[in-house]
């Protein structure tokens, strides 16, 4: 996997804006000064994003009890994920982060500036959400060129999984302590803007089914559309 530079992301102040659970569109028709905010923390904070990327890739050597077993002996278990990775012939898991120093910087000035704190925690938000589609992108990309496919990206916390559940896994798999990836005892990532997924790779897969599906809010957000670019 390549090292991941905060130019590979294309950070605009729409994702920006997304990143804040907002609709851009709205946003630039009724309220252009957060439009301004959010291009202003993009740019005053560009440099503290540190993209961080691990992967690893496991063979599937077998399914059985409901449980998707891998090379080493480790398994997966669970609805969701068994549910789309019962074909795969591989597994790719991936920790994302762009790093603590975002985080620390938005909440000093939240203390003096709310909205401005809040636009640079969207720039956070952005930024490990693209650097997560990035990835997603190389792995399919690797996939096509073997004539294989993928599935969507499953992480802790999608509904069939739970956090308690996956998080521990993942991390077991993939050691994310390399790139300064904790896991705290309520199975919260550290720094925050982090995000795991697994990827399934195989022959005849599956790649037409939408994240959003199996997201915990799907009842309740107004933006699913937007948010589809993980999708396998």
């Amino acid at each position: 996997m390549k090292k991941w530079q905060v130019e590979d992301l294309n950070i605009t102040a729409d994702s920006v804006l997304r990143g804040q659970g907002a609709d851009p569109e709205i946003i630039r028709s009724r309220s252009p000064r957060l439009v301004h905010t959010a291009e202003k923390a993009l740019k005053s904070v560009v440099d503290l994003l540190e993209p961080e990327v691990l992967v690893k890739e496991f063979k599937v050597t077998g399914f059985k009890h409901n449980s998707l077993e891998l090379e080493g002996g480790k398994k997966i278990s669970g609805p969701l994920v068994t549910g789309h990775l019962v074909g795969a012939s591989y597994i790719s898991v991936a920790v994302c982060s762009v790093g603590s120093k975002i985080d620390g910087y938005a909440s000093e000035v939240m203390d003096d500036d709310m909205v401005l704190g809040l636009a640079i925690d969207g720039v956070g938000s952005a930024a490990v959400e693209a650097l997560a589609n990035a990835v997603c992108r190389q792995i399919e990309l690797k996939a096509a060129a073997e004539g294989l496919q993928t599935t969507i990206p499953l992480s802790p916390g999608m509904i069939g999984w739970g956090v308690e559940e996956g998080q521990p896994l993942i991390f077991s798999l993939v050691e994310p302590e390399q790139i300064g990836v904790t896991l705290t005892p309520y199975y919260l990532m550290v720094p925050r803007k982090s995000l795991s997924m697994i990827i399934g790779i195989g022959p005849n897969l599956s790649s037409g089914e939408r994240i959003c599906d199996y997201c915990t809010m799907r009842e309740t957000c107004r933006y699913q559309d937007q948010n589809e670019e993980r999708h396998g």
